[in-house]
């Protein structure tokens, strides 16, 4: 039977793409593993690739389309000997008949649905029905090939689907786990839906009121896409359900500017110049290993406690923010933090990055000091337990052994997830930030 590839969710935010360019066209024969498509996600451009072969028997979504929602039929896919004629026609919505305990919700074909979904592999969802087993052509003949009975091994593709893999790593006699192995699954999954699940929209003000309290003055609408909605909902949730409080520090910076000039200098040979956030980066990466309590997320019900510092650094791009994540700080050298900061934040700039290389970490930095911002306070990005905001630095006045000198200054504001860390731990936290900054040589030892 035909196939129907679904949009897919390519990140755990993401409840609806941009269908951006299709890479094949109707008549063109795929196989498992192609790039397919170039889908729009709420935070990045990304391929997708075919998890069947066959051929494209019909483009259902044209691309350049938006808002399609994940889950939605975008191509189908035909096996061998199946002609585009074989593709019904979508059928009127009949009103739906009373369940009974006895019927069961039957298995949707396709594949693309959102991670961690219940899929037609599930405990119920892969009840067998007659003789019926979905399975892939490829899966098919390399089963007959090893003489495997397909009843009797576990789809790991989307919706229970057996792939290629599943028959190639399948030993003859090899039978489906038991269904009570799946339960413990299954009770997870009402948890890990409610955690994947988005922010509702805070209440407030409706368009149509807005629209009409400005109606007799020019205006431009702007509509919203993806990166723009996840932003306002995540930030949303962020003020109206973490309990921050507020801790401020200002860091010298005179030794650090000095100690960064020597440096530079001798770096300059290997093209490398260390920027005053690539020491904020390392200085805070060192901070939390010292400090290991605060070096911790919000779990819902409980307090996860990172053992690698892994932070967070909000990248600013058009119409939005990313905050790619530097896993393993605290080993890393300023050199190489800096060589993977610029690379990083160039790929953010394209929306060129990963899900795994902005998801994570458990401390962030926002520096709008290039602005000319002396401080301010920035929102925590969940599930994180801090965020420093850094200012600029500034000439100033400070009292140094009964004498007025003028120091170069950079305030910081440490935001604070309350229900992870508590005041005195914040405090040890920033303390050991600002003697890095003020002691940077001891940053190389």
């Amino acid at each position: 039977m035909p196939t129907e590839i679904l949009m897919p969710a390519l990140s755990p935010t993401m409840e609806e793409g941009t269908l951006a360019k299709w890479l094949v066209k109707e008549g063109d024969t795929v196989k498992s593993g192609d790039v397919i498509a170039e889908i729009e996600t709420d935070k990045a451009t990304m391929e997708f690739e075919a998890v069947d072969e066959g051929r494209i028997g019909k483009i259902l979504i044209a691309e350049g389309t938006s808002a399609v929602k994940v889950n939605t039929a975008i191509a189908v896919l035909l096996e061998d000997g199946e002609e585009a004629g074989d593709i019904e026609a979508p059928k009127a919505k009949e009103d739906p008949k009373p369940k009974t305990d006895a019927e069961p919700e039957p298995a949707e074909k396709g594949y693309g649905g959102p991670i961690g979904a219940p899929v037609a592999g599930d405990a119920k969802a892969d009840a067998p029905k007659g003789d019926r087993v979905f399975a892939s052509p490829l899966a098919r003949r390399i089963a007959k090939d090893k003489g495997l009975d397909l009843s009797q091994v576990q789809g790991s593709g989307p919706r229970g689907r057996i792939v290629k893999a599943d028959v190639e790593n399948a030993q003859p006699g090899a039978a489906k786990p038991a269904a009570a192995a799946a339960q413990p699954e299954a009770k997870a999954a009402p948890a890990a839906a409610a955690a994947a699940a988005p922010a509702q929209a805070p209440k407030g003000l409706s368009t149509e009121a807005v629209l009409k309290m400005y109606a007799d003055r020019e205006t431009e609408e702007v509509a919203l896409d993806g990166m723009r909605r996840t932003i306002a909902a995540r930030l949303s949730e962020a003020k109206q359900t973490i309990p921050h409080f507020y801790l401020r520090r200002s860091a010298k910076l005179d030794a650090l500017m000095e100690f960064r000039a020597t440096l530079n200098k001798q770096l300059e040979g290997r093209g490398i110049k260390l920027s005053v956030n690539d020491f904020i980066i390392k200085a805070s990466a060192l901070a939390l290993q010292q400090v290991p309590d605060a070096n911790a997320v919000w779990a819902g019900d409980r307090i996860l406690k990172l053992k690698p510092s892994d932070v967070a650094v909000a990248v600013a791009i058009e119409g939005g923010l990313f905050t790619p994540v530097l896993k393993d700080a605290h080993q890393k050298t300023l050199s190489a933090l800096s060589a993977q900061m610029k690379d990083l934040a160039g790929r953010a700039k394209s929306k060129k990055l990963a899900p795994h290389e902005y998801q994570g970490g458990s401390f962030a930095i926002s520096n709008l000091g290039m602005f000319g911002i002396e401080n301010f306070d920035a929102v925590i990005n969940p599930p994180h337990g801090a965020i420093l905001a850094v200012g600029a630095g500034i000439p100033t006045p400070v009292v140094e052994k009964g004498e007025v000198v003028v120091r170069n200054v950079m305030s910081m504001t440490l935001s604070v997830d309350h229900r992870v860390i508590d005041g005195a731990l914040g405090a040890q936290l920033l303390e050991a930030i600002v003697a890095h900054l003020e002691n940077p040589m001891g940053m190389l030892a």
